[in-house]
């Protein structure tokens, strides 16, 4: 059984995250980023654990361009080393890179690699079949 980020996810139990994409401002203004700031996010900061919230930089707000998979995969191996010191919590990830950043599923999804193996890290359903087939 694969541990799978609900498709909408609109309410958090006590002990779970919203893991989304961020900007290099940190300015949340859309999609997963702007859902994100009901439930901590901090205005300003890109990348981290924010309230109940965690933020991967996806995209160069300055460009308007997705980041690099090099730079994106650095945030990403952040995140998981994070969560492996917090483990008494539940990391529900949307599809980081994928909505206003404009990145493909099929790139960004293997940069969660490592995340796959993570029992307390949930990963969107696309994601999921991508990496089984890795």
């Amino acid at each position: 059984m694969y541990r799978t980020t609900p498709k909408f996810i609109v309410s958090l139990q006590e002990n779970e995250v919203f893991v989304f994409g961020s900007n290099t401002q940190g300015i949340h203004g859309k999609g997963a980023a702007q859902m994100a700031m009901m439930w901590g996010a901090k205005y300003g900061q890109a990348e981290g654990i924010q309230g109940k919230t965690y933020a991967i930089p996806t995209k160069n707000l300055q460009t308007g361009q997705i980041l690099s998979l090099e730079e994106i995969q650095k945030s990403i191996s952040t995140f998981v080393q994070y969560t492996k010191t917090a483990l008494n919590l539940i990391f529900l990830v949307t599809a980081v890179g994928c909505g206003y950043a404009g990145g493909k599923v099929e790139d960004i999804a293997p940069l969660f690699k490592e995340a796959f193996s993570c029992f307390n890290i949930y990963l969107p359903f696309d994601f999921i079949e991508i990496l089984k087939k890795a």
